[in-house]
């Protein structure tokens, strides 16, 4: 009896290679109308949208002014270096073009919580039902561990890269003019960059599943990471104690966070 079922579930459950074209055509103008509807949005909302995007390069940001506070509270008459970065346009139209490209980019960024739900949904047909518990989690982790990527590199990597870069000299007397297309790229560039380290306890899950890395593998690497994660941290952060913490520790973190997870599947 059992097993009729099964077989009458799959059965239900197949469709023809046309009907599955069907579903991932209507699948594909919904994700399109949404991310269309939100870049419009952004469009719109361009003078709120690019003072968020352009409030790093600006002494007057939120980490700055953090660093501030905690280094007075803890006695350290600390005070950040006042910076602007001036931005230029170079070429005609980019301005406008840079408007297009930056509004589709966070359209999609606003629509990427329901293209993995759409992409889960249509895929979850063809998964065991092993792989389906594990399915949910796994897209969810992703996507809240690249979205806290995405900001720890809006909060702290960004402005650390563009104070550093921007307000870089040679000794000589060198006028630097950036373009705002390179200030928007780099912070794409970074956001997605961080969005990808932070899926480091994701791979670990996989490797870990596929008997490829363990635990004793991790803790015995754990110094050498650490000492990696703070070399790394001073190069792109300023000569202050605060600030290189405040890049370090959330990197390692996420390094025991990975190991954790391995053990845990151990």
């Amino acid at each position: 009896m059992e097993k009729n079922k099964r077989k009458q579930t799959e059965t239900s459950d197949f469709m023809p290679f046309g009907e599955h074209l069907e579903v991932l055509r209507q699948m594909l103008f919904r994700i399109i109308g949404l991310t269309a509807v939100l870049s419009g949005g952004a469009f719109c909302l361009n003078a709120f949208v690019f003072k968020i995007l352009l409030a790093p390069g600006s002494s007057d940001f939120c980490l700055y002014q953090f660093v501030e506070k905690v280094l007075h509270f803890l006695g350290n008459d600390f005070r950040c270096e006042q910076f602007h970065i001036d931005l230029i346009a170079t070429e005609l139209g980019s301005l406008f073009m840079l408007h297009i490209k930056t509004s589709c980019a966070i359209g999609l960024m606003g629509a990427s919580p329901y293209i993995l739900y759409e992409l889960l949904k249509f895929i979850s047909p063809g998964l065991n039902e092993n792989e389906k518990k594990y399915s949910i989690p796994l897209v969810s982790a992703v996507y809240v561990l690249f979205m806290i990527g995405a900001l720890m590199s809006y909060f702290v990597i960004f402005p650390i890269a563009v104070k550093f870069l921007g307000t870089y000299s040679l000794g000589v007397k060198i006028n630097s003019l950036i373009t705002v297309d390179s200030y928007i790229d780099t912070f794409f560039m970074l956001t997605f960059m961080m969005g990808v380290v932070f899926q480091f306890p994701i791979v670990a899950f996989i490797l870990a599943k596929l008997k490829l890395i363990n635990y004793q593998m991790l803790a015995s690497y754990r110094k050498l990471s650490f000492l990696i994660i703070m070399i790394i941290s001073a190069i792109i952060t300023p000569p202050d104690i605060f600030t290189l913490l405040l890049v370090t520790i959330p990197l390692y973190l996420l390094y025991e966070i990975s190991a954790l997870v391995v053990k845990h599947i151990d």
